[in-house]
């Protein structure tokens, strides 16, 4: 495997001017303006953020361009969070097959993102260092917003009208229920830290290695439970646009999501983000790294319609308000879509990378003859290739024949999340 490593999948090339008269036939071409600003309060060092304006799905296409917001925030140093920071988006783009028209490219994104976080984990757990990260990451393309997350750094939107919604999931095991059932029939075990005397103190914590999430990217010390596949979350806007907070969990601990979006509302982008760390500042004190990122999609030639500012609230409905369930989220999430504000496209949280990786009745080959990882993407012989689907008790496909496939690698990469064997017995290539 290791003589493959340097080979890449190339799928046939679309013309560009091609590509280019695609765009400009199948899309509208007034785009939302999109405005962003970010702060941060620094305690240990540990949070990291990536902001890219001027990525395009087609290079030399100005209207094919979307822009990616990101915070990873680190633990047990820094090193995960650098590491992503720098690989993530790369690893996710590449797993986007070549050609695609924007419509099929937003769709084949979900599943690049989960390609992406695990080629990432896999990588930097090779090096062989302990740290690890959570990552959110938020793709803007026009009114599509898609979210990938794992761990405890939170996005949300604040729509206009003021209905506010989560588009991430919390992966703490103390609030987790799902998550927490998952780990331990993976081999995981789940409790709180012991003292002197046998009590137990702090929040629910997997063992070995004592993290507080179910998800996260590096880790190697804790075990193959603690995956790296994201939750996603696909959303269209209306045409009145919208605001996204997406902050690290200093923010969080501090303000619930109404309490973040209301204490911003009115301010532009780059003073939304200071009010938002300074309001949670002022709530907790700096406990941990703070950072925030506020990203407002608005209408063409047009700006936020300002808001008014948040009423004050008596202390008894701040603390009624502090936290917001998980099921309250997911009932207001289906609110706004009822009611046209916010459309949902995809949404998927399972941790099982068959149903994650999906079905390929037709899998593509490169132009060398091979088929590829749909993780890592290097190029497999058909001999080499070990479907997703085979031998899992947890996909829905009889045919271990039907693609898309692993390397050797990636494979015991996935038994391991799946608590099929032990973790940290396998070679990288």
């Amino acid at each position: 495997m290791a003589s493959r490593e340097g080979r890449r999948h190339h799928q046939d090339l679309v013309p560009l001017a091609a590509l280019i008269s695609r765009e400009m036939r199948n899309e509208k071409m007034e785009k939302p303006n999109v405005r962003f600003g970010q702060a941060a309060q620094s305690r240990k060092g540990e949070d990291y953020f990536l902001i890219k304006t001027d990525c395009q799905r087609v290079p030399g296409n100005p209207s094919s361009t979307f822009s990616v917001f990101a915070i990873f925030d680190g633990h047990n140093g820094n090193a995960a969070a650098i590491y992503t920071k720098e690989n993530l988006l790369n690893h996710v783009l590449g797993a986007i097959p070549r050609g695609l028209g924007r419509d099929e490219w937003l769709q084949a994104l979900p599943r690049a993102l989960v390609a992406g976080f695990v080629k990432t984990d896999k990588e930097f757990q090779s090096r062989g260092e302990t740290s690890g990260t959570t990552a959110t990451v938020v793709i803007v393309d026009r009114w599509t917003v898609t979210v990938a997350s794992v761990g405890d750094s939170r996005c949300i939107l604040d729509a206009q009208g003021g209905a506010v919604s989560t588009l991430t999931v919390d992966h703490r095991l103390e609030e987790n229920v799902e998550e927490r059932e998952r780990v331990t029939a993976s081999g995981g075990e789940v409790g709180r830290l012991s003292i002197v005397g046998g009590a137990e103190i702090g929040p629910l914590r997997c063992w070995p290695g004592g993290l507080c999430l179910s998800r996260s990217i590096g880790d190697m010390d804790v075990g193959e439970f603690i995956v790296p596949i994201p939750y996603v979350k696909q959303v269209k806007l209306s045409n009145a646009g919208g605001r996204l907070i997406i902050a690290s969990d200093g923010i969080w601990d501090a303000l619930s999501s109404e309490m973040a979006a209301q204490c911003c509302r009115g301010l532009p982008a780059e003073l939304a983000a200071r009010q938002v760390v300074k309001e949670a500042l002022r709530t907790r004190g700096l406990k941990d790294d703070t950072t925030c990122i506020v990203v407002d999609i608005i209408p063409p030639d047009n700006t936020m319609q300002p808001q008014p500012p948040p009423k004050k609230q008596n202390k008894l409905r701040a603390l009624l308000f502090r936290k917001k369930s998980l099921d309250s989220a997911n009932k207001l999430s289906k609110k706004l879509s009822a009611v046209g504000i916010v459309e949902e496209l995809f949404e998927e949280g399972s941790a099982m990378l068959a149903e994650r990786l999906g079905n390929e009745e037709n899998v593509v080959q490169s132009t060398s003859g091979l088929f590829t990882c749909a993780v890592c993407q290097i190029d497999l012989a058909p001999s080499e290739g070990i479907s997703v689907h085979a031998g899992s008790i947890f996909s829905t496909s009889s045919k271990p024949w039907q693609g898309p496939f692993l390397c050797a690698d990636c494979r015991n990469k996935k038994d391991a999340m799946e608590g099929k064997r032990p973790s940290g017995n396998w070679s990288f290539s």
